[in-house]
């Protein structure tokens, strides 16, 4: 089968990587966004998918718009008879939707029609969720809504966080892509329409999404922070001097014993900082203060001069 891929983020580098690998079918050509400006230097930055394409020798066409005359030209010339579509990060629209003879496929992080949206396995994570997976399904102009073509399930971990869930169901992706591939050649594929009923949305997170919620529960907080790595990050306010500064917080221990209002610090100890929340708390491990390294809490409090008592918000 004749292939064009589109996608940018490391979560669509085994599926591309499968296809490659694969005698029965050829890679056209890699559509991922533009060069980035990243860090300080601002220096600009390849896509993962893009030094990925260039290691096997693909071509690469990077659109500010795929959905411009230019760009469908392009896919139209090279008469691709699917394109597969992960992480890409552009919307595309009708013209290029119907472009190839069997459309446009897209590989996503859930099991839709729970999750639809751009942060589907930080959702999953925050959600408390025991099970997720991922969905291969046929585009069509909505968001997540077209018809599921296959789904691979897998078991949330215990205190799995959002990055090692992320490289897990990446892993799943490209042998179920594979798979349904096969399908088709047997003339065996078989679709089915989502129950948009049983929706949810996962809109794609912000950076202060990642503000932990003191109130809620002690697996609810310890689910947050998981969901939030390795982006946003989950964090909270702590009181320095007359400000106050952003504490990342990267694990943490459950805990039935703290007493106080939620966000306060009831307890330093040799293992670290115990944090009232609704009811219990959490005892934080590893911690990161605003313009400082990552360090145990412990290690954090010593330097900090934290004592018990004070508000975390």
């Amino acid at each position: 089968m004749r292939i064009v891929f589109a996608g940018t983020g490391e979560f669509g580098i085994p599926c591309l990587e499968a296809l490659v690998a694969s005698d029965d079918h050829f890679v056209l050509s890699v559509i991922t966004q533009p060069d980035r400006p990243a860090g300080r230097a601002q220096k600009l930055l390849a896509s993962p998918i893009k030094e990925c394409a260039l290691r096997h020798q693909l071509t690469v066409f990077q659109p500010e718009d795929v959905n411009s005359a230019t760009s469908l030209s392009q896919i139209r010339y090279q008469k691709p008879d699917l394109m597969v579509v992960v992480a890409y990060g552009q919307i595309l629209k009708k013209p290029i939707l119907e472009l190839p003879e069997l459309g446009c496929w897209n590989v996503h992080g859930s099991l839709l029609p729970k999750y639809r949206g751009a942060s589907p396995i930080a959702a999953a994570v925050r959600d408390l969720q025991k099970r997720t997976g991922v969905t291969i399904m046929q585009m069509n102009e909505g968001l997540d809504t077209g018809d599921i073509l296959g789904k691979v399930a897998t078991r949330i971990r215990p205190g799995e966080t959002t990055g090692l869930l992320h490289d897990r169901l990446a892993k799943k992706a490209g042998p179920l892509l594979l798979y349904l591939l096969e399908r088709v050649k047997k003339g065996k594929l078989k679709s089915a329409r989502q129950n948009s009923q049983e929706a949810s949305l996962a809109p794609r997170m912000k950076k202060e999404d990642g503000k932990i919620d003191w109130a809620k529960n002690p697996e609810e907080i310890d689910a947050h922070i998981r969901a939030m790595q390795p982006w946003p990050g989950a964090y909270a306010w702590v009181p320095d001097g007359t400000d106050q500064k952003m504490l990342k917080i990267f694990s943490v221990i459950l805990s039935k014993r703290a007493k106080g209002k939620p966000g306060e610090i009831v307890e330093i100890n040799s293992h670290g900082i115990l944090v009232a929340a609704k009811k219990g708390g959490v005892l934080l491990r590893e911690v990161q203060l605003e313009g400082r390294k990552r360090m145990s809490a412990v290690e954090y409090s010593r330097g900090a001069g934290i004592v018990a008592g004070l508000q975390l918000a």
